[in-house]
């Protein structure tokens, strides 16, 4: 232990989805902003590299860990602001904080149930799922920057969110840092019901379903594909969705001689669902490769079978990679964050 916050060689696999991963030279996790000020003042001091961690849901860290500081955003708080606006956090529980907009009766962000994680990463990310996106909702996110040692707010044009992507994870990637964000949700409002799976579950209702029982509906169908976390369950010994559903030029599907189902998405390109080609590619659910495995319930999911290392992990995802290109012509692309690769000899 340096200090009251940064501690030595700390393991990062007990901190992932995957329990996968080395360990830290320095770890901190900070409860308030001054505590986060003075780990990445400990680590300038040092010229150490600074890795952001939130709740590990969506990382897969190197078997040789990280060799500088391993910075968790810990910081709680949930100020509700009246008319639906509420600010959060980014340490808070992203599905307990769902729960409890949902319990007030605050719709927008209720298809977002049971996705494992933090706050602070759902705009990074722009976390999405069943016919719902952060960047729908958030009005301003409340930042660091490390490169002007100041706080500022990010309205949500300025966080220039995309299909799984934001400035925080692609222009200006390593220089802000999630402190809260602030959602516009819509009080006694209507859930949405525009995903397929949640259509076929409510479309026969002669009343419209209350967004609990969206909420509910949701984490049954993300517990179907061991997309959410239960005592017990290895296929839950992962990173969520390993690849992102890849959007691609129209004419590109008429090139193939198999009908690919494709959904309309921005500038006249249309987005395919990677599960399907992955299994199209000839992988079937549960397939396994050494330690690492394909989700025995979701062909999205890279699951660790017991003892998985992050380079088992990489190689079943560059197999599934070559071979949807080989056979698509589309390289499918990584969704979770890598961790300590680049520092590798």
């Amino acid at each position: 232990m340096i200090n009251d916050v940064i501690r030595e060689k700390v393991p990062l696999a007990p901190f992932t989805t995957l329990q996968i991963g080395g360990s830290a030279r320095y770890f901190a996790s900070a409860n308030n902003e001054n505590e986060l000020f003075a780990s990445l003042e400990f680590a300038d001091q040092r010229a150490l590299p600074v890795f952001i961690l939130g709740g590990g849901s969506n990382v897969l860290i190197a078997d040789e860990g990280f060799p500088g500081l391993v910075l968790q955003v810990a910081i709680k708080g949930t100020e509700w602001l009246g008319d639906g606006s509420v600010t959060a956090g980014a340490g808070e529980d992203w599905d307990e904080f769902v729960r409890q907009c949902v319990a007030l009766e605050l719709a927008g962000i209720e298809c977002l149930s049971g996705i494992p994680g933090l706050v602070g990463g759902t705009p990074v990310q722009n976390v999405g799922a069943y016919g719902q996106e952060v960047s729908e909702t958030i009005t301003s996110v409340r930042v660091y920057d490390r490169s002007t040692y100041r706080i500022i707010e990010f309205s949500n044009g300025d966080c220039r969110f995309a299909y799984r992507t934001s400035i925080f994870n692609t222009t200006a990637r390593d220089r802000y840092i999630v402190l809260a964000a602030t959602f516009a949700l819509k009080p006694q409002g209507q859930p949405t019901i525009r995903y397929l799976d949640l259509e076929k579950i409510f479309g026969g209702a002669t009343a419209s379903p209350s967004l609990r029982e969206v909420r509910e509906a949701v984490r049954s169908i993300r517990a179907s594909k061991a997309m959410l976390l239960m005592p017990g369950d290895p296929d839950c010994h992962s990173a969520g969705s390993f690849f992102k559903n890849p959007i691609v030029a129209a004419d590109l599907l008429e090139q193939l001689a198999e009908a690919v189902p494709h959904y309309p998405a921005a500038d006249g390109r249309v987005k395919v669902p990677a599960a399907w080609l992955i299994e199209h590619a000839g992988f079937q659910k549960g397939y396994t490769r050494g330690r690492a495995g394909i989700s025995s319930k979701h062909s999205l999911a890279i699951v660790n079978r017991g003892g998985a290392t992050a380079r088992e992990v990489l190689d079943l995802a560059n197999e599934i990679q070559d071979r949807v290109e080989m056979k698509f012509g589309v390289r499918l692309q990584l969704e979770p964050v890598l961790m300590g690769f680049e520092m590798q000899p």
